[in-house]
């Protein structure tokens, strides 16, 4: 994949702590909004992960907060799938502003669980190249 992934997103005033941040919660709330898009985009819709008896999984998040965020910014939150190998993945995502600002990092952990078994399954990557119809914008060929 050339580029990452990204999403457009705007800071509502109702996203915003009492100092006028946007608050700390919300930018989750942005990194899973680009990850639901990009596996949409990809072709992959929750009622097919669910259909195939598996679902992504967060195991761990890490969020640096590097510039404030104010109601009405404009920013891009983009999506890269990093495959280790093994049965998690790395996901980097970079929530950047309209003026080309990094505003944060999020780094996150995760799996694909085996809905019936309950464990992670062994190769996550194989499970998106299977639904997706676009893998590549997974970085899988």
């Amino acid at each position: 994949m050339s580029k990452p992934f990204s999403v457009p997103v705007t800071v509502r005033g109702y996203e915003t702590d009492v100092q006028g941040h946007l608050n700390q919660a919300v930018y989750l709330n942005y990194a899973e909004h680009a990850r639901w898009s990009l596996l949409q985009a990809a072709g992959i819709s929750q009622s097919a992960l669910i259909g195939s008896g598996v679902g992504p999984v967060a195991l761990e998040t890490t969020i640096r907060y590097k510039r404030e965020l104010l109601a009405g910014d404009e920013v891009e939150v983009t999506c890269v799938f990093d495959w280790g190998g093994g049965k998690t993945f790395r996901i980097e995502q970079t929530v950047v502003k309209a003026d080309g600002t990094v505003a944060a990092e999020i780094t996150a952990v995760g799996g694909i669980l085996d809905l019936e078994k309950r464990r992670l399954v062994a190769d996550p990557a194989e499970v998106f190249r299977k639904l997706a119809s676009d893998p590549g914008l997974f970085g899988l060929s």
